[in-house]
Formats: structure tokens, C-alpha cells, sequence
């Protein structure tokens, strides 16, 4: 693949054998970011689960320290007192069965996160074909099919972010933009770790984090050190 000029030369700032903290990481990100709009940073990490198994499936949420500097809309199913908590905790959008039609019909997709109480998912579950494959479905899981709904309503607005691996183990996760200050991009990265170690499958054999990348929409990867991170978590 060919890059451009400020791509190779924003390469040569980074030592590709080197596995840098996060708090070098993200100074080198946003050195050799040369873009004029406000990238978002992410972190790529390759794991050593099969993800052909069920058992071996990654998947969860964490809410970022300092947020992911985007404004979340977020949309609840819910009914009685629990769709009033939605609404003093700030859903944009709380509702029922008369959602669906303008979903699935309309195409209504205005929203970034979707929260349901258990007793409204036999409504919600109608919706699977258009939620699911944009990951939007409600998940126990992820916090998003709960009683507590004022506190996932807070959360999401708060910064949280789910995480799931893909096809190949691997889980990429936004961690904020470039405008963001250093300490809170490193904040964010080692908030996404932790998170990602903890969701670790029982059954995962051998080296989990096999490798962990940080970069901008336009900058080079960066090698990010996990290890010390799972160590301080054992102990």
C-alpha cells in the first residue's frame, strides 16, 4: 500500500521495533498527526482467542474517564416509572411499542445507543435485523438490557463505549479525539486495556494480548506495552 508524503514522513518518528506506554504513544500520535480536522484516536488490539469457539468470544463495555468527545444519543424502551427515570437521566428518545414502525419502516436510525428494561426486549427483539448488524441491539451483556435505567442512560452519556471482537480476535475501540489532552487519551487507552483484559475468556489458551496499536484516522500505528498493565491488575 502506498502512503503520502506526510504519512512517511510522520512514519520516521516512530520506531517500529520499539512497544511504547501510553503515555509515549499518544505524545507520538499527536506529533505525527498532520490532518485539519480533529482525528479520532483508537486502539487496535489482536488477541489469541479462536473466535470460531462461542466460548472464546470477547465482548463488553467501558465507560472512558474522559469521555469520547462526541454528544450520545441515546434511545430507550422502556414503559411506566422506568421510562420516566430514562428521561430525567436524559435519554433523547424513550418509547415502546410505537417506535417500531417508524424504525423499521421510516428507517430511523437517529441514535448512538440503544437501552431496554428485560420486560420490553420481546418488543425490541422485532427490531434484530436492523439493530444487530449496525450494533445497536440491546445486551445484558453490555449493560444495555437492565432494570437499572437511569444508571445505563448515565453511563452512555457519561462516555461508554462496548467493545467486541471481530472475525479475526480483534477488538478495536475509539479512545477520543486528537483535541483531547495527552493525559486524557492516556487515561482512556489504559481504562480500554484494563477493560479488554477483563473480559478475557476462560477458555483463551496462550498469550492473549498478542500485540496493541494505537493510531489516529491518519497517522501511522503505534505499539502500545500491555504487560505491565495485566501485571498491576494480578497483583
Amino acid at each position: 500500500m502506498k502512503h503520502g508524503k506526510k504519512y512517511v514522513e510522520a512514519a520516521k518518528l516512530i520506531d517500529r521495533s520499539k512497544v511504547y506506554e501510553a503515555e509515549e504513544a499518544v505524545a507520538l500520535v499527536k506529533k505525527s498527526a498532520t490532518a485539519k480536522f480533529d482525528e479520532t484516536v483508537e486502539l487496535h488490539i489482536r488477541t489469541g482467542c479462536d473466535s470460531r469457539h462461542a466460548d472464546q468470544q470477547i465482548r463488553g463495555a467501558v465507560v472512558l474517564p474522559a469521555g469520547t468527545g462526541k454528544d450520545v444519543r441515546v434511545l430507550v424502551f422502556a414503559k411506566g416509572a422506568k421510562a420516566d427515570e430514562a428521561a430525567a437521566a436524559g435519554a433523547d428518545f424513550v418509547g415502546g411499542e410505537e417506535l417500531i414502525p417508524k424504525i423499521q419502516k421510516e428507517g430511523w436510525l437517529d441514535f448512538d445507543v440503544v437501552v431496554a428494561t428485560p420486560d420490553m426486549m420481546s418488543v425490541v427483539g422485532r427490531l434484530g435485523k436492523v439493530l444487530g448488524p449496525k450494533g445497536l441491539m440491546p445486551n445484558p451483556k453490555t449493560g444495555t438490557v437492565t432494570d437499572k435505567i437511569g444508571h445505563a442512560v448515565a453511563e452512555a452519556k457519561a462516555g461508554r463505549v462496548e467493545f467486541r471482537a471481530d472475525k479475526g480476535a480483534c477488538v478495536q475501540v475509539p479512545c477520543g479525539k486528537l483535541s483531547f489532552s495527552a493525559e486524557d487519551l492516556a487515561e482512556n487507552c489504559t481504562a480500554i486495556i484494563k477493560a479488554i483484559i477483563k473480559a478475557k475468556p476462560a477458555s483463551a489458551k496462550g498469550v492473549y494480548i498478542q500485540s496493541c496499536t494505537l493510531s489516529a484516522t491518519m497517522t501511522p500505528g503505534i505499539k502500545v506495552e500491555t504487560r505491565d498493565i495485566a501485571k498491576e491488575m494480578a497483583q
